[in-house]
């Protein structure tokens, strides 16, 4: 298959019921698209990824806003990490320790993270692929960023850890955020350091890592980046995406029933969906100003009275990509609500019909629909303030498109078949425990 195929698909189109054919679909995905894995390292990463012991307060995992049970994300608008107890939209504000924001963007799916021609991640892409830096990765911390990644996906795992709203906690909360909060990061001491040493003192850990990394011959040896590049590896295993019905379509092996069939027309024609939701990972890994509402406190600096959320432009600085945020792939969309950078819609119906005319969706938007943990915050600055929506408005450069309810329920079927039992049921599961003997999310 190429790029150029057309699959023949039984779609009723202008009220035809004619065969119509669905040009460019992309080739299918193979093994050779994907990074091989160790299972030993993904087993290992398996158990640090669900392990609180990565957080300054030993209370949020990876897992804690990247769960299987919601999609690989945490089922609201804007999560709650430090700070919150539970899980998903039954996280809670935990009394004795109130977070002081919430996460500032919804939580990213962790499908197909594998692959390798992924070039950038986050919403804004603050890391990327960069064959001009050292180690081939830019990051917001180049001068202070260590060698020894395996992967992209293994760099992006250090900063979770470092952020006080997600895991790593505020001030002099625990030895890791008074790290953060003074800027130590790399070295003896640093907050790298400090997790490193954590892990390191647990003996099932030290073995394991003993076993899987040829230069950690004692518990000393054990770096971050061993803890990063085991999360990655079980990452890229965990949560491959390749066997929907529609990687089905693409291997020539099914057809998609109606209405996924006419979505997918409409996908790949009239919708202009494909336009930047290209590839086999539906994603051009590019970016785009879409008119997404901004709820919650923005991603400015603490010091920075907006809760304004510039996107690329945080970044780049440049004033072309004000508002613009990366193409997030589909696979599994389904499962993941809520949708937008913010999390602003709850349903993909309604993310659909928005994203069909963002400037006019903007002026209609109910920001009611966020799934929202409660918190004494405000999160709607931006949607209550005229002249910011209209800023946001003005950075869309996308014709709408036309689309009625029959042919937004033709794309939610069509999206529906990006679904993959297999990627969403997991290969290695959640364990039972972990070596640090704190509780699972």
């Amino acid at each position: 298959m190429t790029l150029k195929q057309a699959v023949l698909v039984l779609c009723t189109l202008a009220g035809t019921g004619a065969w119509a054919a669905v040009e460019n679909l992309p080739p299918p995905l193979k093994d050779a698209n994907f990074i091989p894995v160790d299972p030993a390292e993904a087993k290992l990463g398996q158990l640090l990824f669900y392990d609180p012991i990565l957080s300054g307060g030993r209370d949020v995992a990876c897992a804690t806003c990247h769960h299987p049970r919601f999609g690989t994300a945490d089922g609201v608008s804007l999560g709650l990490g430090d700070g919150g107890t539970g899980l998903g939209p039954d996280r809670v504000a935990d009394p004795a320790n109130l977070p002081e924001e919430r996460v500032p963007r919804n939580a990213p799916a962790l499908f197909n993270l594998g692959v390798r021609n992924l070039t950038v991640l986050f919403h804004d892409g603050r890391i990327s692929v960069d064959p001009n830096r050292p180690g081939g990765i830019r990051t917001p911390l180049d001068e202070d960023m260590v060698a020894g990644f395996a992967s992209l996906l293994s760099a992006q795992t250090m900063f979770p850890v470092l952020s006080p709203d997600e895991m790593a906690g505020h001030y002099g909360e625990s030895d890791v955020s008074t790290a953060v909060r003074q800027g130590l990061l790399t070295g003896t001491g640093g907050a790298w350091d400090l997790i490193s040493r954590r892990v390191a003192d647990i003996p099932t850990y030290a073995q394991m890592f003993h076993d899987v990394y040829p230069h950690v011959t004692g518990p000393d040896d054990i770096e971050f980046t061993d803890i990063s590049n085991a999360i990655a590896a079980f990452m890229e295993l965990e949560w491959r995406s390749d066997t929907s019905p529609f990687d089905a379509v693409l291997r020539g092996q099914g057809t998609l029933p109606e209405p996924a069939a006419t979505g997918m027309a409409l996908f790949y024609g009239r919708g202009g969906c494909v336009d930047c939701h290209s590839g086999p990972l539906l994603t051009d890994q590019g970016y785009h100003a879409m008119g997404a509402p901004q709820i919650g406190p923005g991603k400015g600096a603490r010091f920075e009275a907006s809760d304004r959320d510039e996107g690329r432009a945080e970044v780049t600085g440049q004033p072309k990509d004000m508002f613009a945020f990366r193409t997030p792939s589909l696979r599994n969309v389904a499962l993941t609500a809520p949708y937008g950078h913010a999390g602003g819609h709850a349903t993909l119906a309604g993310f659909v019909a928005d994203h069909a005319d963002p400037v006019a969706a903007l002026a209609r938007y109910d920001a009611g629909q966020a799934v929202l943990p409660l918190l004494n915050v405000a999160d709607n600055a931006i949607m209550s303030d005229p002249a910011e929506v209209a800023a946001i408005a003005a950075a869309v450069t996308t014709a709408p498109v036309d689309l009625s309810e029959a042919d937004v329920a033709a794309l939610v079927a069509f999206l529906d078949s990006l679904t993959d039992p297999a990627a969403v049921k997991g290969r290695l599961g959640v364990p039972d425990t972990v070596p640090s003997g704190l509780p699972v999310p």
